[in-house]
């Protein structure tokens, strides 16, 4: 993978049970952004742009798996280990990536797992947020992107988290494709992208962001 690269990609979740309407956990409209997400994935394979995609992995007894959900902490069960609802869609699919699963990895294995992967970093994770798994951070400090591309779903749950997580942590030069992203609520998300606005995050479309890799800021 490039050291230090310009830009990166966070594909956020982008898993067949969120995704496709026959889906467990199901994300209204979700299926709309499928072609955007083939867009996006062709594009980072042929600019060199790394990716670091995350991806739900809950098995019975995780902590955000209720019979009885709340929604906000809680949801039915969804991409179980190992079921086709947990796995990426064929439009984000990256057979090359390296995996990064649930046990801690001391700083050398992330070294050199990042130096080895194909532009392709999946991280499992058993929360919503991707710093739960404990690996995330050092795994984007190896990385050392200057810019991040953030799209998937759900904008009002899970990309919420990797947004938040990622200002929290100092990262300041943040891009949400707002039409390669759907809310499990419209209007909540809506919202959401409105204080991101304010805060001096960047909105923008999947064609905007496409183009500017043809320029020399991004290339």
């Amino acid at each position: 993978m490039q050291r230090n690269p310009e830009i990166l990609f966070w594909d956020v979740d982008t898993q067949v049970d969120f995704l496709l309407p026959s889906g467990a956990l199901y994300v209204p409209g979700a299926e709309e952004i499928l072609p955007l997400l083939a867009r996006l994935t062709a594009a980072a394979r042929q600019h060199g742009i790394p990716v670091l995609a995350t991806a739900d992995d809950h098995e019975d007894g995780d902590a955000e798996i209720s019979d009885r959900p709340d929604f906000s902490t809680t949801y039915p069960p969804h991409c179980m280990h190992g079921t086709t609802g947990q796995r990426k869609v064929a439009e984000t699919r990256r057979n090359d990536a390296w995996t990064v699963g649930h046990r801690r990895l001391d700083g050398a294995e992330i070294e050199r797992g990042v130096a080895a992967a194909a532009d392709a970093v999946l991280v499992l994770k058993k929360r919503f947020d991707a710093f739960s798994n404990a690996n995330t951070e050092a795994v984007l400090a190896a990385i050392a992107p200057q810019h991040i591309v953030i799209y998937g779903v759900a904008l009002d749950v899970c990309n919420r988290a990797a947004v938040e997580g990622l200002w929290q942590r100092g990262y300041r030069r943040l891009t949400v494709l707002t039409d390669a992203t759907r809310a499990l609520d419209p209007a909540s998300g809506e919202r959401l992208l409105e204080t991101w606005r304010r805060r001096g995050i960047e909105l923008a479309t999947v064609d905007r962001v496409l183009a500017g890799l043809r320029e020399p800021v991004l290339a």
